[in-house]
């Protein structure tokens, strides 16, 4: 199956004309020509099964054949807040397993101790949409611009939101204290973790302090462990 993230394409549209990228690689890497199968996805859960019927390797147009809207749906939103890591390498992996997993939204938070203050969205952007294509989902990542943790914490309004720290308090697991209301956000400190206040901050917001185990994570680790906790919670193929 080769697949194309086509963002701007109408849900109703008959024919499509491929971006300049997007041609070269159906025409000058994949070598497709006139009559062709291929399937765009527009990251917002509708696939489109199409046909190639002109190979320009700037401009390549195609027919819409048939369209599956819904695709792949899962039955949960999760949205993980996660400080950006010094090494922006792993961050990107991070993204890139997410996306694979399945995630909704992704917001860089800047904490206290946070040893990178700035990332590049649109490489970020890449890399997720390099994951959805490898994946065959129709649904693409959102990926806010960096926040700052204070602003994040007051105005996240998700049903139910999640602090991962390893400070001495209280704490449940994820799995335990995943109430079945399908609408999840989950904060993940950086390598320093969070300060007290900050966590104190969280809490007094609404966020309820989990363990993601016995063990002391990297950041990029703790975030992926948490939205793998997150599908595995909502699988209807196994019991």
């Amino acid at each position: 199956m080769h697949l194309f993230y086509t963002p701007d394409i109408d849900s109703n549209a008959h024919e499509y004309v491929l971006s300049e990228e997007e041609s070269k690689h159906c025409v000058r890497v994949l070598r497709l020509g006139k009559g062709d199968a291929i399937v765009l996805i527009d990251g917002k859960g509708n696939l489109f099964h199409a046909e190639l019927i002109d190979d320009h390797p700037k401009r390549s147009k195609v027919g819409i054949l048939s369209i599956e809207r819904n695709y792949g749906k899962r039955n949960h939103y999760l949205h993980i807040a996660v400080a950006p890591t010094k090494n922006i390498d792993r961050l990107e992996w991070f993204l890139e397993k997410a996306t694979e997993i399945g995630i909704d939204e992704i917001t860089p938070i800047i904490c206290e101790r946070s040893e990178r203050k700035e990332v590049k969205i649109e490489r970020l952007n890449k890399v997720v949409t390099a994951a959805v294509k490898q994946s065959l989902t129709a649904y693409h990542p959102k990926v806010n611009e960096p926040v700052a943790f204070q602003q994040f914490v007051e105005e996240c309004s998700v049903s139910q939101k999640f602090i991962a720290h390893c400070l001495e308090a209280a704490k449940t697991t994820l799995t335990q204290a995943i109430d079945g209301s399908g609408s999840y956000c989950i904060l993940i400190g950086p390598e320093g973790d969070f300060s007290q206040q900050e966590v104190e901050s969280a809490t007094n917001n609404g966020y309820q302090a989990i363990s993601l185990g016995n063990t002391r994570l990297r950041t990029e680790t703790a975030a992926l462990y948490a939205c793998m906790e997150v599908n595995l919670a909502y699988r209807t193929d196994v019991k």
